[in-house]
């Protein structure tokens, strides 16, 4: 989360911290949501003051930190009707407070603040945290039912040593981000490959690229924030939130998995984003050994994205990468073929955290440069 992006520029989030352990984790949420460009307005319960300091979400957030609604009104200045506040967030959320909520109850800062918003109709988002015998409560899982009716998100706690413990501090931004999108893709299904193949060359070589998999993970994320439900094919074996993630080591693992994907389904878009492997090598029986000269056969592979394009439930919209020096006029023909865009870039972006892409279409060219996760809203913004 150390990434500095503007997916909440000009957003005012007010985060409720109420009097859990997890309330410890109150600073680095905050420093989150700025990184993304938030402004930030922290509101604590007494029980949370206890455990945290008010002083230190205060140089959290840069602003005061808010432990009694006092004669200011504070709840109705940012929550009230045509408050300053886009969303609530309360991080972590008890069951205490949760059960108040769900029955109108204002006996501390964040429950008023949580009435006043939910009364106004703007965005609400609660992070349970308690010990797991609470959370199966039926009174706090029937509060929890009441609240999901009343459009508020649950960000549902990850389940471990007996506690409903926090979730992680992505996952949590990742839900503000995405209500706060206007979720123009709600509703889309996306497909994305993404990052190196690798091919076997003998029993412990591979044959790759430099390509680390970073495009396609933020052209990934970007989908979900924007609403979409998203599927990532990959050879990481560490599993991107947020997205259904499934495990591609090699191009005919990939080709195995998109094929059966697409026979599943209609997607509404697919990128594809990894270097699929043009080349695989004749394999090698054993360990070649060391020390001597190796003449290695590449065999060519067939292009994925050609089969994606004949496939009888075509994605609806397919956008290609095109990696070379003269990758722009390539890309131009590729268009003739009935893609929709081709991003062209030159090898300089695999692996680096910056690019520069020329997104190319019928319409026209639009130059995408920045951050792998600028890029990738640049992107998202052309397709939409």
């Amino acid at each position: 989360m150390n990434t500095i992006r503007t997916t909440l520029l000009g957003k005012q989030i007010v985060l409720g911290i109420t009097g859990s352990i997890a309330a410890v984790d109150g600073v680095r949420l905050c420093h989150a949501l700025r990184r993304c460009g938030a402004d930030v307005q922290g509101v604590m319960t007494e029980a949370a003051c206890g455990i945290l300091h008010p002083d230190a979400i205060t140089y959290a957030t840069g602003h005061e930190t808010i432990t009694r609604c006092g004669g200011m009104v504070e709840h109705v200045t940012y929550c009230g009707d045509g408050g300053s506040a886009d969303l609530l967030l309360i991080a972590p959320a008890t069951a205490n407070t949760i059960c108040k909520i769900a029955h109108g109850i204002d006996d501390t800062p964040v429950t008023t603040f949580a009435t006043t918003a939910i009364g106004r109709g703007m965005p609400v988002v609660l992070v349970p945290a308690m010990h797991e015998s609470m959370y199966r409560h039926p009174g706090v899982r029937a509060s929890l039912e009441t609240l999901k009716t009343w459009g508020i998100t649950i960000v549902e706690p990850r389940i471990e040593e007996g506690k409903a413990k926090i979730a992680a501090v992505e996952t949590i931004v990742h839900e503000v981000e995405r209500l706060l999108s206007g979720l123009p893709l709600l509703g889309k299904t996306v497909l994305v490959t993404s990052g190196p193949c690798r091919e076997r060359l003998d029993d412990v070589r591979v044959l790759t690229t430099r390509s680390s998999g970073r495009m396609g993970k933020e052209l990934a994320r970007e989908a979900s924030r924007l609403g979409a439900e998203v599927w990532l094919v990959h050879g990481d074996t560490l599993s991107l939130p947020h997205v259904r993630n499934v495990f591609a080591e090699s191009a005919g693992d990939m080709r195995k998995h998109i094929l059966s994907l697409c026979a599943e389904r209609t997607f509404d878009y697919y990128i594809s984003a990894a270097a699929i492997s043009d080349f695989a090598p004749v394999p090698y029986e054993g360990k070649i050994p060391s020390g001597e000269t190796v003449s290695v056969d590449l065999l060519p592979l067939p292009k994925l994205i050609r089969d994606v394009m004949q496939a009888e439930n075509r994605p609806k919209t397919i956008v290609a990468f095109k990696l070379g020096w003269n990758s722009c006029n390539e890309a131009l023909a590729l268009l003739d073929t009935g893609m929709d865009m081709v991003a062209a870039n030159t090898p300089d972006a695999l692996g680096a955290d910056t690019a520069t892409y020329e997104l190319i279409t019928k319409n026209g060219i639009v130059h995408a440069e920045g951050t792998k996760t600028e890029v990738a809203k640049i992107l998202w913004q052309n397709l939409q």
